[in-house]
């Protein structure tokens, strides 16, 4: 949705081919080391540091639900959303990145609902749609529940 919090995966479905490259674009600065999402180019967000070299770094693609809940109303602008479409509710999930010590909100992939989630579980950024028109379609991440397979694998 917003140019450069984000970088590869040219599916947009939810995990099929492409996503493995998918990334969240985040920000360490130089000085302190902090990481910071979304990205900042201008100063150091800690505020404990003057630092202003920084660099994009790629987060972490896996993480743990921190928390959860449902979204049951339709956000305001500059939420895209047609309002001739019955609202349709969706899950927001919290993220735990444990190597940048920070955590990412998203929404979940569709399908996915509270009930499906528990604190601590493995999920996955992948790339997903957020609406689209003739014209435009807007990119954003999905947090998905890390399959019992791949989670074996890890």
């Amino acid at each position: 949705m917003v140019p450069g919090w984000f970088t590869g995966g040219g599916d947009t479905d939810g995990g099929g081919p492409g996503a493995e490259d998918f990334r969240l674009l985040g920000t360490r600065c130089g000085t302190c080391g902090a990481v910071f999402f979304p990205r900042v180019d201008s100063f150091c967000r800690n505020p404990g540091c003057a630092g202003t070299e920084l660099v994009e770094v790629p987060l972490s693609r896996r993480g743990t639900v921190w928390s959860y809940t449902d979204g049951r109303y339709r956000p305001p602008p500059p939420y895209v959303s047609d309002p001739e479409v019955p609202w349709q509710p969706y899950t927001l999930v919290a993220v735990e990145l444990a190597a940048e010590r920070m955590v990412v909100l998203g929404q979940a992939v569709p399908g996915v609902t509270v009930a499906d989630l528990r604190v601590g579980m493995p999920v996955e950024v992948v790339p997903g749609v957020l609406g689209e028109d003739a014209e435009t379609v807007w990119t954003t991440w999905w947090w998905r529940p890390v399959p019992q397979d791949d989670r074996r694998r890890a």
